[in-house]
Parts: structure tokens; sequence; C-alpha cells
């Protein structure tokens, strides 16, 4: 009898997070949550790793040290190198080995990504020259005059370039980091971490939604009760005017709250929903696509594999054979 060796599990992809004092703790953690160990309940895609130029006790800004035993050498060994925030960006140089060792990382391949004033470390590498980039809204004057080359964009929630990412703030972060799962592994695998998380997969919007309001003028009503009427209708016909007639204003008024809420028009967010719904499926079912179109609103496998085709630039076929993978666990 022929014994068939069995196939080796997928190699983990390395994450290695750059502290320095004095660390956000809680910038650290959104990316810890998203890519450390998540126990029995989610198969393990990522390992993590946390490094600094001199290893030993970091001072954080919570009142404790990390006791951080890498140094800069970790980044040679990683898939994704993440630096969750910089604390002093703002009033000392970048230090030398630090930007050094971010730009051999990158040139050799690595994932560069920067959360909240992490990106002053990839502008000081000159990853983000002539590229648009995203930091939180206090600090993105500042990041726009140090570093006049970058194209900062005060208002989205994150910028992924592929090989350079950026996020806003330190929520932003876990938005950036859940999407880089999603594109690493697939929607179905991000929104598993998304749940043990007690998260939304994707928050919509953009961070000017948290920036300080004026003194004064009107607050811009809240779309959350329209949103979350309409995520749970997907396999329905909705109209921008019946969404109107729900929030009891006019379609006029309703695109414009979804321009200044979210960046997007009501028709494009419901669509960007449909298209969610439909990797999920396509990932997680067998279902024909004629099927999985009637479920999330598309109507047709046609209109299905047209949209698709046009947000993603492949099929529902390609998509599902990509990542409708069995893996362990």
């Amino acid at each position: 009898m022929t014994l068939r060796s069995l196939p080796s599990p997928p190699a983990l992809h390395r994450v290695v997070a750059l502290v320095q004092p004095p660390q956000s703790t809680f910038t650290l953690a959104c990316a810890a949550e998203v890519f450390a160990d998540h126990g029995p309940a989610i198969p393990a895609r990522y390992s993590f790793e946390v490094c600094t130029e001199y290893p030993g006790p970091v001072r954080t800004r919570a009142g404790y040290d990390l006791l951080v035993s890498a140094g800069l050498d970790a980044l040679e060994r990683a898939d994704t190198v993440l630096v969750p925030g910089w604390q002093q960006a703002s009033d000392t140089e970048i230090p030398p080995a630090v930007v050094a060792g971010i730009s051999r990382a990158h040139q050799r391949g690595a994932r560069i990504v920067g959360i909240c004033s992490g990106a002053f470390v990839l502008a000081a590498a000159g990853l983000l020259d002539g590229r648009r980039a995203a930091t939180h809204w206090a600090q993105a004057a500042e990041l726009s005059g140090r570093f006049p080359r970058v194209h900062v964009d005060p208002a989205v929630l994150y910028v992924d370039h592929g090989d350079v990412a950026t996020s806003a703030g330190s929520a932003a972060g876990v938005d950036l980091c859940l999407h880089l799962v999603r594109a690493d592994q697939g929607a179905a695998y991000a929104m598993r971490i998304a749940r043990q998380m007690v998260m939304p997969p994707h928050r919509e919007g953009c961070q000017l939604q948290y920036a300080e309001l004026p003194t004064s003028g009107p607050v811009p009503d809240s779309l959350a009760p329209l949103l979350e009427w309409a995520s749970g209708r997907l396999d329905q016909p909705i109209s921008v005017a019946e969404m109107a007639a729900r929030s009891q204003v006019s379609p006029r008024t309703l695109t414009r709250r979804f321009t200044e809420q979210l960046g997007i028009s009501p028709g494009r967010w419901l669509l960007d929903r449909r298209l969610a719904a439909t990797r999920a499926l396509l990932e997680e079912t067998d279902l024909p696509v004629e099927t999985i179109a009637h479920r999330v609103g598309l109507s047709s496998a046609v209109n299905l594999r047209r949209r698709f085709h046009e947000a993603l630039r492949t099929t529902p076929a390609a998509y599902r054979r990509a990542f409708r993978v069995d893996r362990a666990g």
C-alpha cells in the first residue's frame, strides 16, 4: 500500500511591528489583535513579532514598559513591516538605523505599513514620495509640511499602494489591518477576525467624521440607522429615493450626507455592500453565481459578473478559485 504524504500547511505570513519609546499601547494592540494568534477558533495565517532599535525595556505611554528582545535584524525576516505610531515624529529626526532597516526591507520586497504617525517613518525612508498617504487628521498638515513630496490626504481612513500602506489615527489601523487581511486571505477570513474582535469588517466613511467640529453650526445627522437598515436588505431592490424616504429627506440631501460623511454616493455604497456579500459567498459556499446574484440583490449572473469585473478586475469564478481554498481548520 502506498502512503500519501499530507500537504504541508501554508507558510505563515510574518508581520513584524517596529516600536520605539514612548510607544502607544493601543496602536500596537490594534495590529496585534488582527495579526496575532486567535486561538483554535480561527486557523493561523500570520505570525506576529515586535522589534525595536535597542532591545530591552521600551517605555510606553500607558505607564509601563514592554520587554522587547528583538532588534532591527527582525525586519530582515518580515513579510510585512508595521510601524504602529511614532510618538516622537514631530520633534525629532527618525533614527538613521530605523530608516535604513525600513528601506532594506522594502527593497527586499516586504510590505511596509504605517499606522497613524507611523507614516512619518515611511516618509523619512522616501517610500511615500509622489504618493498619496494617510495619517491622523491632526498631524496631516505637519506631515505635508515636513515631507512636501508626499500627497497627504487628511480625509481617508487608509491608503494602500500594495507595497506601502498608511492609515489615519489609531483605530483606523484596525481598518487598514483588516483590509490587508482581506487582500491576503479573502473577505471571509477577514470577517472571521472582525467578528471575534466585535468589529465591522469594513468601517464606513472617512476620518473627517472624527476631526474636531467647529464650535458653531449644525452637526450632520448620522447615517448609521439607514446603513443598518439597508445592509439587512441586500437581497431586495433598494433605490436612492427609497433610502431618502426612509431618512425623511430628499434624494439630493441624502446624496449630500453620503458625500460628507462617507465620501461616496448612496448607490456606490450599496453596490460596495453587495459586492462584499458576493465575495463572502464565493469564498464560503458552493452556490451558483446566479443564486448568489439574487441573494445579494444584483438580479442576474450577467449583472453580477459585469459589476464584479468592473470592481475587482477578475471574474467570480477566478476569485472563487483563488480564495475558496480548503485549509486546515
